[in-house]
């Protein structure tokens, strides 16, 4: 094994400790507000993943390459229906009709 690896790893392992401990501690009242940042990211991750698989190695970078653009585009759509859905339940409640008997 290499430093460069030990190296990734422990940056890896060190963002996803940071990025659970940050979002724990966000309060119920700004996750909408979070949803649509963490939305573009994830449109940069896709990005990202497209640039990755044009350059992959084939054949088995070409089928990881592809997982990853599947799995970035859950992401993008994902966060967009879990937001629509967060904003529905601000909105009014519309009254309901009366039926007379």
């Amino acid at each position: 094994m290499s430093a460069t690896f030990f190296t990734e790893i422990t940056i890896f392992l060190l963002a996803v400790f940071i990025g659970f401990e940050v979002i724990a501690k966000v309060p119920s009242t700004l996750h909408t507000p979070l949803m649509s940042a963490t939305n573009a990211i994830h449109g940069i991750v896709l990005v990202g993943a497209l640039i990755v698989a044009g350059v992959a190695y084939p054949p088995l970078g070409h089928v990881l390459a592809i997982v990853t653009v599947f799995l970035a585009s859950l992401n993008v759509f994902g966060g967009f229906v879990v937001t629509e859905r967060m904003l529905a339940m601000f909105q009014p409640r519309k009254p309901q009709e009366r039926r007379d008997p």
